[in-house]
C-alpha cells in the first residue's frame, strides 16, 4: 500500500532562467515563467532541482527534458533511474545512436549494456 501523500505539487522548470516552481496538481493550465514569460516544462513531482549555479546539473536536466524524459511517478518507487552526470548522458546518447534506440529510452536505462536489447529497465539494481 502506498503511503505517499497525493497532494504533492509538480515542478515546472524554465531552462532559460534556471528556475523551478512548484504548483498544485489540481491546476491544469499552461504555465509561463514569471521571469522571461517562456513556457514552463512540467517535470513531475520527483525532480531534484539543481542549484542555479550548477552548470552540469542544468545541462543534464536540459538534455533529459528535451528528449521527453520527465520525473513523474505513479507511486512510492519514483520515476526510475535517470542520469546525473554528463558522462552518463554521453554514454547513453552514443549507445542510442549505435543501436538505433530511442534517445528517451537510452537515457532511462541504468545498464548501458542493455540499451538496444529490449525494453528499458529504468530501475537500478539493489545495492547501487
Amino acid at each position: 500500500m502506498c503511503t505517499r501523500p497525493g497532494h504533492l505539487g509538480r515542478h515546472h522548470v524554465c531552462l532559460e532562467c534556471r528556475a523551478a516552481f512548484k504548483h498544485r496538481l489540481h491546476e491544469p493550465r499552461t504555465r509561463v515563467c514569471p521571469n522571461c514569460a517562456g513556457k514552463l516544462i512540467d517535470t513531475g513531482s520527483d525532480l531534484e532541482v539543481p542549484r542555479r549555479g550548477d552548470d552540469a546539473g542544468w545541462r543534464v536536466l536540459g538534455v533529459l527534458l528535451r528528449a521527453g524524459v520527465t520525473f513523474h511517478s505513479t507511486c512510492c518507487d519514483g520515476p526510475g533511474w535517470r542520469p546525473r552526470t554528463m558522462a552518463q548522458v554521453k554514454e547513453r546518447l552514443t549507445a542510442a545512436e549505435r543501436t538505433g534506440t530511442l534517445v528517451a529510452e537510452a537515457l532511462t536505462t541504468f545498464d548501458i549494456d542493455e540499451i538496444g536489447r529490449g525494453p528499458a529497465r529504468g530501475v537500478a539494481p539493489t545495492g547501487t
